[in-house]
C-alpha cells in the first residue's frame, strides 16, 4: 500500500502541474489516437459512456460528438477545472479509477486514453471498469508502445543517456508497466473480460525542434517530466540538441516529424 500511495501522490502532483499546459503540449500526441479508441469501444449514439482518467475531457468530448451520453472522471481537480470549462455540457466527477463512484452496471462503455497505466494498480482499475459496465459492455484503453517502437520516446531517452543522467529521476516505479499487447491481454483476462483484442497504432508528432519535443514532455506529462526536470539545468539544452542530431532522419521543412506508436486494447464484459 505504501508503494501504491507513493505512485498515486506522484501522479497526482504531476497532473495537477501539467493541467494548464497539457492541451498545447502532450495532447497534440494523445488526441491523435482518439478515433481508434472510440472505434474499439464501439461508441455510438444513445450509449452511456464513462471516460476514466479523463484529463481535460478530450475523449469524453469525442464520445459526446458521436451522440453518446458521457461522464468523465479524474483525480486531478486542476484537470477537471479545464475539462469543465472546455466542455460545459458534459458531467465531470472527481474520483479514483480504482474505486469508481458509480453503481454496478451503469455504463454501456468505458474508455481511457493513456490513463490506465498511470494508476497504482491497473488491474484494480480494470476490475472497477468491468463492475460499472452493463453485461455486454465494452472497455477500451490506450497505452504507449515500448520506447524501442516509439521513436519520440527513444530519441529522448537516448539523448538523455548521452547528454544527461537517465538514473537521476526520483519518480517511483509505475504501477502497471504496460508496454505490449500481451501485457494488455493478460490484464484484461485477469480483470474478467472476454472477446479481448488489441491493435498497434501509428501517428506522427510534429515539433519545431528537439528542444520543442523536450519542452512538450516537460510541460505536459508526469513521469517523463520528472525525468527531464531532474536533469542539471545546463544539460537540458544539450539534450535538446542531441535529439536534433539523433532525429536527422525525421527532419522536414518546418522541423521534425517524429513517429509515435501506441496500442489500443479492448474487451467485453460477459
Amino acid at each position: 500500500m505504501a508503494d501504491a500511495e507513493a505512485i498515486r501522490a506522484f501522479e497526482h502532483a504531476g497532473w495537477q502541474r501539467a493541467a494548464g499546459t497539457y492541451e498545447r503540449s502532450f495532447a497534440t500526441a494523445t488526441r491523435q489516437f482518439l478515433p481508434s479508441l472510440l472505434e474499439a469501444a464501439a461508441i455510438g449514439a444513445g450509449q452511456s459512456v464513462l471516460d476514466v482518467a479523463c484529463g481535460p475531457g478530450f475523449a469524453a468530448a469525442s464520445a459526446a460528438a458521436c451522440g453518446a451520453a458521457v461522464r468523465g472522471l479524474d483525480f486531478s481537480p486542476a484537470m477537471l477545472d479545464v475539462a469543465r470549462a472546455r466542455h460545459p455540457g458534459i458531467a465531470f466527477d472527481q474520483g479514483d479509477a480504482e474505486a469508481l463512484p458509480y453503481p454496478d452496471g451503469s455504463f454501456d462503455a468505458v474508455i481511457s486514453n493513456f490513463g490506465i497505466h498511470h494508476v497504482p494498480r491497473p488491474i484494480v482499475a480494470l476490475q472497477q471498469a468491468r463492475r460499472v459496465l452493463r453485461s455486454g459492455g465494452m472497455l477500451a484503453f490506450t497505452i504507449w508502445a515500448a520506447r524501442d517502437e516509439n521513436i519520440a520516446w527513444k530519441l529522448v531517452f537516448d539523448a538523455i543517456s548521452r547528454r544527461g543522467d537517465p538514473a537521476v529521476s526520483k519518480a517511483p516505479p509505475p504501477g502497471g508497466g504496460f508496454a505490449t499487447r500481451a501485457d494488455c491481454h493478460t490484464a484484461l483476462t485477469q480483470a474478467g473480460f472476454t472477446e479481448i483484442g488489441s491493435r498497434k497504432l501509428h501517428a506522427v508528432w510534429h515539433h519545431a525542434s528537439g528542444q520543442a519535443l523536450l519542452d512538450a514532455l516537460r510541460s505536459g506529462t508526469a513521469r517523463m517530466a520528472a525525468l527531464i526536470e531532474a536533469q542539471a539545468e545546463d544539460a537540458v539544452p544539450a539534450i535538446g540538441r542531441e535529439i536534433d542530431r539523433l532525429a536527422a532522419a525525421y527532419r522536414v521543412a518546418d522541423g521534425l516529424a517524429v513517429p509515435i506508436a501506441a496500442f489500443v486494447a479492448y474487451g467485453r464484459k460477459p
